[in-house]
């Protein structure tokens, strides 16, 4: 008897084909079907009868219950992804990009939850992303710091992203911060600048210590003395980076150049040396970091600037998180601390 699938979309228009449909429609078993669908090895299905199959599955339009097939082979092949504040901001959203990119490249789907800074919301989080099976978890933040992720997250695979946890017992992958602030400073010494001016962030973060490190470090290699008076610290943002500016341009003995802690204080900078009759980079060169592009490539001149890798971290994330999911036995080894280099993107600030 053959099977009038339009008989039984008419009787329930909400019926969803099954296996069994398709098996009656190609006249073979769900065994049959299902040995067909997954590719089984030494099957030894005629190809005629897998031709049937086929196109039995295209005329009814089924499509296997992927979450079924994924827990018996005991994957799921999803990978979960906590964010604080990453998908509401302008270049941090980046990183999920890399991250969708990377995995979608393997055939993984990522699930997105974007929690705040509430960490009661991060735990129900990795709860439901567990109860949803899971193959791995990635924990990402807005910008590099320590974070304190819910114990339940080490029941499966997971990697931190733009953070790192105290006692360094997951894998992480975060900006170089030492190496970006090196950089940074060593492009204004190459240019013949002697005096450097470090417009710094405020905040108690590893980005405020670790560019002031490079900074320091570039300086030393080129013999250049240290001067406690060519750095301010301000609020990051761009009426921080004017107010240090005016204050380090005030100086008897100005800077000829300012590498500044990030691009909003650097376009704080390009304002008060206008205020100034100061002209970039004439009078005074500039460089910035993150390469926010809604900032640094519209300003005038455009900003030279240092690269946070956002998109390269978020592929980093996603390719050591399924090195650990097919490698069991890596867990047992020291988790990976990864430092990621920042590019320099140069434009005509310098």
């Amino acid at each position: 008897m053959s099977y009038n699938w339009d008989m039984a979309k008419r009787t329930n228009k909400a019926t969803r084909p099954s296996m069994r449909d398709v098996a009656q429609l190609a006249g073979v078993s769900q065994t049959t079907v299902s040995f067909v669908i997954n590719n089984v090895p030494d099957a030894n299905i005629p190809e005629e009868t897998q031709e049937r199959v086929w196109e039995a599955v295209k005329e009814l339009g089924y499509r296997p219950n992927a979450l079924a097939r994924g827990l018996r082979a005991r994957r799921t092949h999803t990978i979960g992804f906590i964010s604080d504040e990453i998908a509401t901001t302008p270049y941090a959203v980046r990183m999920i990009q890399g991250a969708q990119d990377f995995a979608w490249g393997f055939e993984k789907l990522l699930l997105l939850v974007n929690t705040g800074r509430n960490q009661e919301m991060k735990e129900v989080a990795v709860d439901v992303l567990l109860e949803r099976q899971v193959d791995g978890i990635i924990y990402a933040a807005m910008y590099h710091r320590q974070v304190f992720p819910p114990d339940p997250i080490r029941e499966v695979p997971a990697v931190l992203l733009d953070c790192y946890c105290g006692d360094r017992s997951l894998p992480s992958v975060v900006p170089d911060e030492v190496a970006g602030g090196y950089t940074a400073t060593k492009v204004l010494l190459a240019k013949g600048h002697r005096r450097i001016g470090y417009l710094n962030n405020e905040d108690p973060i590893p980005a405020t210590s670790g560019r002031w490190q490079g900074y320091q470090k570039a300086l030393g290699e080129w013999a250049i003395p240290y001067e406690e008076n060519l750095i301010v610290a301000a609020r990051s943002d761009q009426a921080g980076g004017y107010d240090a500016t005016m204050a380090l341009m005030q100086q008897p003995n100005p800077p000829t150049a300012l590498f500044c802690f990030n691009d909003r204080m650097a376009m704080g900078a390009y304002d008060a040396l206008r205020k100034l009759n100061l002209s970039i980079p004439n009078d005074v060169a500039v460089i910035g970091f993150d390469n926010q592009e809604i900032i640094a490539a519209h300003l005038y001149p455009p900003l030279t600037t240092m690269e946070l890798p956002h998109y390269q971290m978020g592929q980093w994330a996603v390719e050591h998180l399924l090195h650990l999911i097919d490698n069991p036995q890596a867990s047992q080894e020291p988790a990976v601390q990864h430092k990621m280099a920042c590019p320099l993107i140069e434009r005509s600030s310098v």
